[in-house]
């Protein structure tokens, strides 16, 4: 089980997901802390996300796919979905503030998950998709 460990690690699936989460965690700490700082909820999450969008893009690419997607491909597809995603997590927090009332904290963690799988579905399809 030892060495089974290693090889599971070091799974697509397993990059993309820590990638993934690390991002999601990047985004709603950053969007939480934006937000509480009194910036608007639309563009403190838009914020976060342009600054997340930018480390994420370096991980996934570099070392979740190990930089086999041709780059000039690659990047525009993933600013593009992320330019998408932003203003969706804009405008899911925005409804989440201004019609449900929520928390900066619990309309961070709803914006946070809306988004990112929107992100992991299309990044996996579009963006970054598997060769055969």
């Amino acid at each position: 089980m030892n060495q089974a460990l290693p090889v599971f690690v070091q799974t697509r699936l397993v990059r993309f997901l820590t990638v993934g989460a690390g991002a999601a965690l990047l985004l709603f700490v950053l969007s939480w802390f934006l937000v509480s700082l009194g910036l608007s909820p639309f563009l403190g999450s838009v914020v976060a996300y342009a600054i997340t969008v930018l480390v994420a893009y370096c991980a996934q690419r570099g070392w979740t796919f190990g930089g086999k997607h041709d780059h000039a491909r690659a990047m525009p597809r993933y600013f593009a979905l992320q330019v998408g995603c932003a203003v969706f997590s804009g405008l899911v927090s925005h409804v989440a503030v201004t019609r449900f009332g929520m928390s900066p904290l619990s309309m961070s963690a709803l914006m946070t998950i809306a988004a990112s799988a929107v992100s992991f579905v299309l990044s996996s399809l579009w963006v970054f998709p598997a060769r055969g």
